[in-house]
């Protein structure tokens, strides 16, 4: 090896050794809590601060500042993030979104602290700790690296690790103290990031910006590893380093050769790319901020007060007229991330490049160097700039057609690092560029004028995006994609028009952002910025445009003055805080208020309290009374004609009392008058004639979960029904096989849903149902076999095409849309079904009995069985031909049980096909006019359910337990 090659092989180990340690920190602190820390680069930068500080500023020996540093600041810090920030997380359920929204309020935060105290500029005088020899980082790296594998893999402590990443909840229902084992985590990570720090500061740029980002670029290396593999990420982390440096011999000319040197400059970002954007995605969850609750109301006149500010500034001079024409411009920014991530549920770190991308094509082509293009005037370069840096949104919309949450995150990242470091950082793209102001807006009053003129064209596109059929299927998918796509949303296409969209509005606010400070500064659109902006949009109201211009204010306002860093410190207080106040800072200022203004209401006297308790009693008593005259005659209509005090039973043979069925529904409208569809009448006459009763009576309360005894037991035969032909098939499904892994959930299953019919699906647990009900609703492929709609294949269509088909479906667990309120859940089903029907929406409604107040009432926060009824209207208003039920009575009570019963023959008499996966047996054999067993991934029987079901309550008991 010559001399030359060996040198740069030290090099590399050493550049690849501190990667390594980023690795190993970023590792262990996700495997002890879940957590992909994105504060682990500004950890590394505070310490490599204080260390300097104790050396530098205040003379202290370096081996005592190390000490220091290393084993109390650095571990405190990763304790104090366990503790204040993620442990709160933890407790409420470890929401992702939250948590990765906390995150970056640390970096963030941790950034504008180091700004303050340290000021923004370059430090090159940091000590050296190591030796430059990299044999002994090396060895730093391979002993902690076996140490941590060691203790995970044969230690306690490790097994405890272990089970709390698994499941928290349950390792600490098993005597494990989950707390200390991510603070232990948490310290450890915080401590190798500190020791990546004070080895890199000597080497590379110390200043609040660079090094955290240099840091966060070897995020490659964890990701890599898949979060797990130690030795994987030191061999990668090596192997990187490695490379880059042999990649600066590397000289070819022209730009080539400069692409080639910034390739082999930024190894490490290239690294971050494929692995975001080609390996398997981490996480599953989108990672929407509170996407759970309604949106908070606009206060009264705030749109008001806001043109007023943003007006305020036209009479301004000097230096606060030039600092205030920024507003509008990062304004412009901003919305795009409330059309992407507020709006569209989509995250992305990386609207900063987009945004660069704007000011940069604005100056080339305004300075006539853009290829293929003539110079433009700088108003229809903007133009331009935009129309051009708009489709570039799919460089982030085509991996979130497949990614979510953390794996989206990452990838929205490496993007805008990757154009930082290979388009804004290399001079053969950006030297010598000037951009200048339009022809008559040269002054900033006239600028300013001309932004708020486009900020307003910005609001309007913002606006249209957010309202009507777009604004809803937007709002469903950010709610729950599943869902979404289940209700006949294009999920894919609707994820791309949002990115793109996005990186329009990025690229217009660029390049206003450039055209007022005059030039194309790369440093304002560095991805260190585009952390800033996401978090600030995030905690001021993710899905709030007058949020994003309140960010815009605040964000330019603070750092207008000497020391910058105030508007991020203030930023990151807010994001850490995210798990204590979910609801946003607006939010927990109401709330306080509130609380403040009922502990300063006026005190009663004991003879007033008790004057009051009796007048609430009485009112109650007058308001149950009234409420039972007016709803008698409706509420026994619904019971059908069993009245409770008469001890009359319900259709399925039990006494119609309150009896509940999982959660409990405080509201139960179907009881106070449900509007039949044609032909319901008839058809529960025909279902309750005194024969049937007087088998329903007969019919033993077997639930679910409990075993029936040995022998036939008493069930209603086919119930009696008008005799007429067999419906044609209208759902078919061909011996669908179905495998995850080395387990088959499916073994050649064949199906027919008829019209016209009921079809039930009943089984113990692992029996394949739920695969099956997948296969046939569009979210699962099967390996093998045939689905088929009508005389149609579909077995390769997706979920919404399905939908669009004529094929509707429900959720177990429930999917609505917090957001919407009970009618826009309803009208997105009406909009993207099958058949677009102008009076769908209310005869859903009235239909399910969700026509009277609460049609306008937010869908968070109602009761579980009014949520599972404005389910079945959306489903139901896209006039489906065929209906999939996963469990559609589960949270209901038994009177709201019955009236289900009857939409759904009813919905069965005027053509519908459906079919129910269903534990409760008593429901199945009131409902259903054809059942199947299945066990194993097999179907077992099949036929009418008096036989079926008294077939299977003759053989060995089986307990079944909702999934």
């Amino acid at each position: 090896m010559s001399s030359f090659t060996y040198d740069l092989t030290l090099a590399g180990l050493s550049v690849g050794s501190a990667a390594a340690l980023t690795g190993i920190g970023l590792i262990v602190t996700y495997r002890a809590t879940g957590v992909l820390n994105f504060a682990h680069g500004a950890v590394a930068m505070v310490c490599a601060y204080v260390l300097r500080q104790c050396v530098a500023g205040w003379g202290w020996p370096l081996w005592l500042g190390a000490v220091v540093t290393l084993l109390f600041l650095a571990p405190g810090i990763g304790v104090a993030l366990e503790r204040f920030v993620f442990r709160p997380l933890a407790v409420l359920g470890g929401d992702p979104a939250q948590t990765l929204v906390a995150s970056i309020g640390v970096f963030v935060l941790l950034v504008g602290g180091a700004a303050l105290v340290w000021g923004q500029g370059a430090r090159d005088d940091a000590p050296e700790l190591v030796s430059a020899d990299p044999w002994g980082q090396l060895a730093v790296v391979l002993v902690l690296a076996t140490g941590v594998g060691a203790v995970i893999r044969w230690t306690r402590f490790g097994r405890e690790l272990r089970a709390v990443v698994d499941d928290r909840q349950l390792a600490v229902l098993g005597g494990v103290d989950a707390d200390r084992v991510a603070a232990a985590g948490w310290a450890f990570g915080s401590f190798t990031a500190g020791l990546t720090g004070v080895l890199l500061a000597p080497y590379v740029r110390l200043d609040p910006y660079g090094l955290p980002l240099l840091v966060m670029e070897v995020v490659a290396v964890a990701v890599a590893a898949r979060m797990r593999s130690l030795p994987v990420a030191v061999v990668v982390a090596l192997g990187i380093g490695v490379g880059q440096s042999q990649l600066t011999r590397l000289h070819l000319p022209g730009w080539g050769g400069q692409l080639l040197q910034a390739a082999g400059a930024n190894l490490f970002v290239v690294a971050l790319l494929v692995a975001a954007l080609v390996l398997p995605g981490l996480g599953s969850r989108d990672a929407l901020p509170r996407t759970a609750t309604a949106r908070v109301a606009t206060p009264p006149g705030a749109w008001i007060v806001a043109g007023v500010l943003f007006l305020l500034p036209l009479g301004f001079a000097g230096s606060d007229l030039h600092t205030s024409v920024q507003v509008p411009a990062l304004g412009v920014v901003l919305l795009s991330l409330v059309v992407v991530t507020g709006r569209g549920g989509q995250l992305s770190l990386g609207q900063a490049a987009y945004a660069g991308l704007g000011a940069l094509f604005t100056a080339l082509l305004a300075a006539g160097r853009f290829p293929l293009l003539p110079r433009l005037p700088e108003l229809a370069a903007l133009a331009v700039a935009v129309l051009l840096v708009a489709p570039l949104g799919l460089l982030t919309g085509w991996p979130a057609i497949s990614r979510h949450g953390l794996a989206l995150a990452l990838a929205t990242f490496a993007v805008g690092v990757g154009v930082s470091r290979f388009v804004f950082a290399q001079p053969y793209a950006t030297s010598g560029l000037s951009l200048a102001r339009p022809s008559g807006f040269d002054g900033d009053r006239a600028y300013y004028v001309l932004e708020l003129a486009l900020l307003a064209t910005a609001l309007l596109a913002t606006h249209a995006l957010r309202r009507g059929r777009t604004g809803r299927a937007l709002a469903a998918l950010r709610d729950h994609e599943q869902g979404a796509s289940a209700a006949g949303v294009q999920v894919p296409s609707l994820k791309l028009l949002a990115f793109v969209a996005g990186a329009a509005l990025a690229a217009l606010g660029g390049g206003m952002l450039g055209m007022g400070l005059r030039a194309f500064d790369p440093s304002a659109y560095d991805p260190v910025r585009g952390l800033l902006w996401f978090a600030a949009v995030v905690v001021l109201g993710a899905d709030s445009t007058l949020g994003a211009l309140a960010a815009a204010a605040l964000l330019v306002g603070l750092d207008a003055g000497a020391r910058g860093g105030v508007a991020a410190a203030l930023i990151g207080v807010l994001a850490v805080c995210v798990g204590r106040f979910p609801g946003g800072p607006y939010e927990a200022l109401r709330t306080a208020a509130e609380r403040l203004r009922l502990r300063r209401g006026v005190r009663l006297t004991p003879l007033g309290v008790g004057v009051r308790r009796r007048l609430r009693v009485a009112g109650a008593a007058v308001q149950v009374h009234s409420t039972t005259a007016v709803h008698s005659g409706v509420a026994r209509r619904a019971r059908l004609g069993a009245g409770r005090a008469s001890g009359a039973r319900d259709p399925r043979g039990r006494l119609a009392g309150p009896g509940r069925r999982g959660e409990a529904a405080t509201t139960a409208l179907p009881r106070t008058g449900v509007a039949h569809p044609t032909g319901l009448d008839a058809e529960r006459e025909r279902n309750t004639g005194p024969s049937q009763q007087d088998d329903a009576q007969a019919t033993a309360a077997t639930r679910t979960g409990v075993a029936r005894p040995p022998g036939p037991a008493p069930r209603p035969t086919t119930p009696l029904r008008a005799r007429t032909p067999p419906a044609p098939p209208v759902l078919t499904a061909h011996t669908l096989h179905a495998r995850y892994g080395g387990f088959t959930a499916l073994d050649g299953v064949d199906l027919v849903v008829r019209a016209r019919q009921v079809t039930a699906v009943v089984g113990p647990n692992g029996a394949g149902k739920s695969t099956l009900f997948h296969c046939l609703a569009g979210t699962v492929r099967p390996a093998r076999g045939q689905v088929r709609l009508g005389g149609r294949d579909i077995t390769r269509l997706p979920a919404h095409a399905r939908t669009r088909l004529g094929i509707a479906r429900t959720f177990q667990q429930l999917a609505v849309f917090p957001s919407l309120t009970v009618a826009e859940n309803v009208r997105v089903g009406a909009e993207q079904g099958q058949v677009a029907e102008p009076g769908a929406v209310e005869r859903a409604l009235r239909l399910f009995g969700l026509d009277g107040d609460v049609r306008s009432l937010p869908a968070a926060g109602l009761p579980t069985g009014t949520l599972r009824r404005v389910e079945l209207a959306r489903a139901f208003a896209g006039s489906p031909r065929v209906l999939l039920l996963d469990e559609p009575a589960a949270g209901l009570d038994t009177a709201e049980v019955a009236s289900l019963t009857l939409v759904l023959r009813a919905l069965a008499a005027e053509g519908t096909a459906l079919l129910v996966v269903e534990h409760d047996l008593d429901l199945v054999a009131g409902l259903a006019d054809v059942v199947h067993v299945m066990t194993a991934g097999r179907i077992v029987a099949s036929g009418p359910p008096g036989h079926v079901l008294d077939t299977l309550g003759a053989r060995e008991p089986t307990r079944e337990t909702p999934a």
